[in-house]
């Protein structure tokens, strides 16, 4: 096949034709695959347990029926929405009929593999998985291939659903950002390229326990065999058995010990140490599928970053906004927080187990934290008990007026929204949330000489 050979929007219409599929979940990602599945000549079943019902013209195409899936015997797969489980805690009764019938259960990654072969494109595939920097890191690899001429799309467990993407040709990568979710739910799917970026408690009640959670995330290199790349971002326990699992089946393992940040003149939208991390990652991933280093260094230069992950959003009076609205544990604050030695901080909202307490070590880095939501006295406690001062605002537009007049009056630091919490207790998601700090951020900023 010619690189040219698919067209760029749309697959060929008749490539699943005579096939059938059945889908549970019509969330973002289900609604998705049973449009992509449609457009490709298949026949699809689809059901929701909470929402029944898809947006027109979706609802009323001929080769869809709206019905709870009873048998799944005449299916190629069932593709199973990655929030719904077919393990722990407790499998769906719908992957429990895919398990007792014998039919696949897939994530919508391995159908666009699928697809991607099916159609004769020999593209290749990477894939980005971790606790924390998948969606910078998927971001930034795509960037770099595109602003070299390499056609290129991202998708997955970040932005566009894997198999609503369209189709590339031969010379095409595709960057696929993984969750574990969706790890657990390959079959032939293989990438030339897989990178664990790090791991950290999270989703343990879906995997049972670190190494069920390890397990799982190790499915990115499934497939993969020798002239392949495996990744391993940190030089850590965990890293160590599996690199030996990997060298085993003769891949080869580079691991990451990053110390330091990236200078800000060869990053400047990409600043602290764990971007240090996501961006080796990249370098290394880029070369591997052949960009010189002159393509690299221009590729991380000029990316501007994701949006509500350490996001410039306005500046006026030498006072800088970052928008990490995407922080939503404490985890993912501790990488901002070190990014900015001194910094004000606004942080609250719905708080995971075990608040903030994992961010000790770097509440030296506050010179006065703003708390909102309904566990700011949980994060008070905490502080108060290092000695940071704080105060209560409750709300984010107080929050960011009163840190605001304290740069202005005190000291001109950046005012860093980076919650460690969940946005729920008072918005609808991390993006409305982030959204407003920076409409707040530039409000203030046109108020003053910039």
């Amino acid at each position: 096949m010619t690189p040219s050979s698919l067209s760029p929007t749309a697959w060929p219409t008749t490539l699943l034709a005579g096939q059938r599929y059945a889908v549970c979940g019509l969330g973002r990602n289900g609604a998705a695959v049973v449009q992509a599945l449609l457009s490709m000549g298949a026949t699809v079943q689809a059901w929701d347990d909470n929402k029944p019902e898809l947006p027109t013209p979706l609802a009323s195409h001929p080769r869809l029926t709206l019905a709870p899936l009873t048998d799944l015997t005449s299916m190629e797969a069932l593709i199973l929405s990655p929030g719904i489980p077919h393990h722990l805690p407790k499998p769906h009764p719908t992957a429990l009929l895919a398990q007792a019938q014998h039919v696949p259960i897939l994530s919508d990654a391995e159908l666009l593999w699928q697809v991607v072969r099916k159609a004769g494109s020999q593209a290749r595939f990477v894939s980005i998985t971790g606790t924390n920097g998948k969606s910078t890191t998927t971001a930034l690899l795509t960037h770099i291939l595109t602003q070299a001429g390499i056609p290129a799309c991202c998708g997955g467990n970040f932005g566009t659903a894997s198999l609503a993407l369209p189709p590339l040709g031969d010379d095409g990568v595709y960057v696929i950002e993984m969750s574990s979710y969706m790890l657990e739910r390959l079959k032939n799917y293989h990438a030339c390229a897989s990178a664990l970026l790090n791991l950290t408690p999270d989703h343990l009640d879906r995997h049972g326990s670190m190494q069920g959670y390890l397990d799982a995330k190790a499915h990115v290199f499934d497939n993969m065999t020798k002239g392949d790349l495996a990744i391993l971002g940190e030089n850590a326990s965990w890293a160590e058995a599996l690199r030996q699992q990997l060298e085993a089946r003769d891949i080869t393992v580079q691991t990451l010990a990053i110390t330091q940040a990236v200078p800000e003149v060869e990053a400047p939208f990409l600043p602290g140490q764990h971007n240090a991390q996501n961006i080796e990652t990249c370098r290394a991933i880029a070369r591997h599928l052949g960009l010189p280093e002159e393509k690299i260094n221009q590729g991380i230069k000029s990316f501007s970053g994701l949006d509500h992950r350490l996001q410039l959003v306005a500046q006026a009076n030498g006072i800088n906004f970052i928008n990490d609205s995407k922080a939503t544990n404490a985890e993912a604050s501790f990488h901002a927080l070190r990014a900015f030695p001194a910094s004000l901080w606004i942080a609250g909202g719905a708080a995971k187990e075990g608040g903030i307490a994992s961010l000790a070590p770097l509440l030296g880095h506050i010179r006065r934290a703003f708390l909102i939501g309904q566990d700011a006295p949980m994060l008070a406690d905490t502080l108060a008990a290092h000695g940071v001062p704080f105060e209560i605002s409750e709300t984010l537009e107080q929050a960011t007026r009163a840190a605001w007049a304290f740069a202005q009056a005190q000291e001109a630091l950046p005012i860093l929204l980076s919650p460690a919490c969940a946005s729920f207790d008072q918005f609808r998601n991390f993006e409305e949330r982030g959204t407003t700090f920076a409409t707040l951020a530039r409000h203030l900023c046109a108020e003053e000489p910039c």
